[in-house]
């Protein structure tokens, strides 16, 4: 009997059930691979890395909830490597994406253990796997904040601008009717000129608001002295004092110097002492300081008047607040000044500070970084002889309506 029909039956026998064997093999081999895939958390190459470098909030999560890797700024949310998504709209919006794809929502994030630390929050998640989802988070409390003010500041500020304007053409209506009356015409247009005062400084203070609010909106900062400052705000405020039979009072430290815009901060200043002098009753005194705290120059404004209680206090640097609404009305107050004024400081980088009791006064202080003095100029001394002569005509008036 021939063998080579016998052998060449086993060599095809052979090569089937070897590819068999191997098919099995692969099919083995994939069928781990898979299984691994799914139940893997294994990060994917340079995803640490770049969750390391970025300034939004961001980590992988698994199936689970539980965080594998976060970035550094995850922790301001409360969002750290090894533990569980607290907030259980994140983790909606995790699972939502676990079978493929990605979701966005806005979502207010508030933790659980500071229940007052409220964001509002952009958070994006996409899949990386059948184990785990890449979850992003974007912090937009501040751009809701700002949009927030931006709505708040076109309503206020129309209509403020509507009662003056309203006033006006009412008033233009009641010249026309009283045109037969000279007395009643004279009396309407004092009055139009009242309130088209008022409009101008409305105007006026919205301007600088706004620019104090825009990023360019200050001039080139340079040395500026607080003497001359403090002299400008005494000087254009003088005949406010001597009508409301209030003394201004200069004292404190001279020779102190910042950098900044001189223009600006006299206009803040400023608005400080027509606020204490407002307040204040006849007969009482408005001083104004100026002291050195190590790296800090500290302007301080008191008053001996009606003073602010602790529910106004909160809220008496907001734009167009009145903490007496009925008297700002009356004598023309716009609710801008402190607004500015806490702006101006800001942007100088310092801050405002407010110490008031109802019935014994007001302090309000800005504080502001102090820097060394450049060379003596001739303007800082003229300055001082300024504000020294002011207060002396000041006193001076006062003690002559006393006596």
């Amino acid at each position: 009997m021939d063998a080579t029909p016998l052998a060449l039956l086993a060599l095809v026998l052979g090569a089937v059930i070897g590819a068999g064997v191997t098919a099995m093999i692969v099919a083995a081999v994939r069928a781990r691979r898979t299984a691994q895939a799914q139940t893997s958390t294994v990060l994917p190459d340079g995803l640490t890395a770049v969750l390391a470098s970025m300034d939004d909030a961001a980590c992988a999560v698994d199936a689970s909830g539980v965080v594998v890797v976060a970035s550094p700024p995850s922790a301001r949310l409360g969002i750290q490597a090894g533990t569980t998504l607290e907030n259980t709209e994140l983790r909606r919006l995790v699972r939502s994406v676990r079978d493929g794809g990605t979701a966005t929502e806005t979502i207010r994030i508030t933790r659980e253990r500071i229940s007052q630390d409220s964001r509002l929050v952009s958070a994006r998640a996409s899949a990386m796997g059948p184990r785990l989802s890449l979850l992003v988070i974007r912090d937009v409390t501040e751009q809701e904040r700002l949009d927030q003010m931006r709505t708040d500041f076109v309503a206020n500020t129309s209509h403020e601008l509507k009662t003056p304007v309203g006033a006006v053409t009412l008033l233009a209506e009641a010249i026309e009717s009283a045109a037969d009356d000279p007395e009643q015409v004279r009396a309407f247009a004092s009055r139009i000129s009242d309130e088209a005062a008022r409009l101008g400084q409305l105007t006026g203070r919205i301007m600088s608001l706004s620019r104090l609010q825009s990023a360019d909106g200050l001039g080139e900062f340079g040395p500026v002295a607080i003497d001359e400052v403090i002299a400008s705000a005494v000087d254009a405020h003088t005949v406010q004092a001597d009508s409301a039979a209030v003394e201004l009072s200069r004292g404190g430290e001279r020779g102190t110097w910042v950098h900044g815009d001189a223009q600006v901060l006299i206009e803040a200043v400023g608005n400080l002492l027509a606020n204490a002098i407002l307040y204040s009753p006849r007969g009482s005194r408005v001083g104004i300081g100026v002291k050195v705290d190590d790296d800090v120059v500290e302007i301080a404004v008191t008053d001996q008047g009606i003073g602010i209680s602790d529910a106004d206090r909160a809220r008496i640097f907001e734009r167009f607040y009145r903490a007496d609404d009925a008297r700002s009305r009356r004598t023309g107050g716009t609710g801008l000044g402190l607004s500015i004024v806490k702006h101006a400081t800001q942007r100088h980088g310092g801050e405002v500070r407010v110490w008031s009791r109802p019935g014994r006064g007001s302090t309000f202080t800005m504080r502001l970084p102090r820097i060394d003095a450049p060379q003596q100029s001739p303007l800082s001394k003229r300055a001082r002889k300024k504000t020294d002569k002011v207060q002396s005509k000041t006193a001076k008036k006062r003690r002559k309506e006393t006596a």
